[in-house]
């Protein structure tokens, strides 16, 4: 088997509560590594929400293996990034039965600067 082209440098962010100015909390994005990725569009769906058409394409990220509980492992929540595109992890499993490479279906999110 030919393993997947991982062409694409994705730092792996890790979210963290910060105390804000007013007594509330807000979500700072750590950087916890740099992982060598494959990344595809995944298959689309379409929703209907208030009377509108919603189109949603996840992204198909394909990493090398690391064992559960390993920092360099993505979990749901935390979130890949490619300058200025961000990739947020909504699930992680094995990509094969010898579990050589992970895939990470994400969602691609806009961020304010």
């Amino acid at each position: 088997m030919i393993g997947p082209c991982l062409n694409r440098k994705l730092r792996l962010e890790v979210p963290y509560r910060s105390r804000d100015d007013a007594g509330g909390y807000e979500t700072i994005w750590a950087v916890e590594g740099v992982l060598w990725a494959s990344v595809a569009p995944g298959t689309g769906s379409e929703a209907e929400l208030a009377g509108l058409s919603i189109s949603t394409v996840p992204v198909k990220i394909t990493i090398r293996a690391a064992p559960i509980g390993s920092p360099s492992r993505p979990v749901a929540g935390q979130r890949l990034r490619d300058g200025d595109r961000v990739f947020r992890v909504l699930s992680v499993t094995e990509a094969d039965a010898m579990a050589r490479y992970l895939i990470c279906i994400a969602r691609e999110e806009e961020v304010s600067t």
